[in-house]
């Protein structure tokens, strides 16, 4: 390639990522305005597209959070380029931690505590489960409306018993306090990030991993990762991901099982993630191997059966699980604006350079595909936005997306590593003042 068609390359792809970010702010004030200037009530809380209230404030955290984003964004660029591997794991993995922490704790401890002990969440029931068998065999029974007084809480409702039971074993461990719970909750949060950085690498794309590190690692995601259980399921499902890929390319049945055994749990977890199919599908197409698809699948449905054996099951969850969801608020929420509001909310956690990355992402697949490293990026970014739009069309999701598609947003991110190189730089800088100004101007639920 001579020198001035390079230069039109990178002119055509910065053009494209600039495209692709308007696009995305353009979304986000849509779906902030539009309700707002016509009064349309899209049953959500004040602030829609987000479960969010307006509410300007400083506290504990703000100090430490803007001195950290400082640093942050002068040297995590550098740092994700000249660490040895082991060392960017880690300093990932403790950027992230810090990140979400000091960004919890613009509230005080509260930030990280209250929201894990609303009555809608999962604590509170996971206090008084004493009998996990007859918890699992009343579980579906007890989802519908039409159990009242004895139906289970929104969140619990929600979801498969996976994610009641983790909560439960935190609190036979002696952490089922809520600033407890929401450590560990924020510590297993952390962690997402690098199992994909581990995945990215175990597929022979190292380079594009460290690009993408600090971009997966931190952003406005982390405002809502320190309170929600989604960032759970996001971290297990990430290393589900993690452990098949090791499979893949090494061949491994004790890998394969490992990564059946973490995404069974991880669909028993959330209704929503039986969507890591895709994503485990281009994970094996990018490692080119099949071999680990039949252990980690027989693994898997292990997990989903031992839930069966035990008294839940699925398959007649997902039916009142749905007549719940459109009695309740669901079934009010308009289609109209939710199939892209959703969108819209999804921007704000993601960040808005998601935006320039997926432009880049779709504008050059085929290119991408042509390049090993560029390759192994468009599989798993584009699994993403495959899994964002099906969750999107199922309209089982209308609003809260920011918090319940956390599993999907660091595959989505992966796409900023396909970026203009003067973007990278900037473009940190971009999601780490949108984490701060959502974490300062509204009031997140769940």
């Amino acid at each position: 390639m001579t020198p001035t068609s390079d230069l039109g390359s990178r002119a055509g792809r910065a053009s494209t990522a600039a495209g692709g970010l308007c696009a995305a702010v353009v979304l986000v004030v849509l779906s902030m305005a539009v309700p707002a200037v016509t009064g349309w009530d899209v049953h959500v809380n004040s602030f829609p597209p987000l479960h969010a209230e307006w509410h300007p404030r400083v506290g504990p955290g703000t100090v430490p959070a803007l001195l950290i984003a400082a640093v942050l964004a002068l040297r995590a660029v550098d740092l994700a380029d000249r660490l040895s591997w082991g060392r960017l794991l880690v300093a990932t993995f403790l950027a992230g931690l810090t990140w979400m922490l000091v960004l919890a704790f613009v509230d005080g401890s509260a930030g990280v505590s209250e929201l894990l002990e609303d009555r809608y969440e999962y604590l509170r029931t996971a206090r008084a489960t004493t009998d996990l068998q007859a918890t699992l065999q009343a579980y579906v029974g007890r989802i519908r409306y039409s159990a009242y007084p004895r139906n289970w809480p929104v969140h619990v409702a929600g979801h498969p018993p996976g994610a009641l039971l983790f909560f439960v074993v935190l609190v036979r461990l002696g952490l089922g306090s809520g600033l407890a719970a929401g450590l560990v909750v924020t510590i297993l949060a952390a962690t997402t990030a690098l199992a994909v950085m581990v995945t990215v690498r175990a597929l022979g794309a190292e380079v594009m991993a460290r690009r993408a590190a600090p971009f997966v690692a931190l952003g406005p995601a982390a405002v809502w990762q320190s309170v929600s259980a989604d960032a759970v399921f996001a971290a297990v499902a990430a290393w589900g991901i993690a452990c098949l890929a090791a499979a893949a390319t090494r061949r491994s049945v004790p890998w394969s099982i490992l990564a059946g055994l973490l995404l069974g749990y991880a669909v028993m977890m959330s209704y929503g993630l039986p969507l890591l199919g895709l994503l485990a599908i281009a994970v094996l197409v990018a490692a080119r191997s099949w071999l680990p698809l039949p252990v980690a699948a027989a693994a898997a449905l292990a997990v989903v059966l031992t839930f069966g054996v035990s008294g839940f099951s699925y398959l007649e969850a997902l039916p009142a699980i749905r007549e719940r969801y459109w009695e309740a608020v669901g079934g009010r929420r308009p289609e109209a604006y939710w199939l892209w509001g959703n969108l819209g909310a999804l921007v704000v956690s993601a960040g808005p350079l998601a935006g320039a990355g997926i432009a880049c992402l779709v504008v050059g697949v085929r290119q991408h595909l042509g390049d090993v490293q560029r390759r192994v990026v468009a599989l798993l970014a584009g699994a993403g936005v495959a899994m964002v739009v099906l969750a999107d069309l199922s309209l089982m999701s209308k609003a809260e997306v920011e918090r319940i598609w956390l599993p999907f947003v660091p595959w989505l991110l992966l796409s900023c590593a396909l970026l203009p190189e003067r973007w990278r730089r900037r473009g940190l800088v971009l999601q780490i003042v949108s984490a701060l100004v959502v974490q300062h101007l509204l009031l997140t639920g769940w």
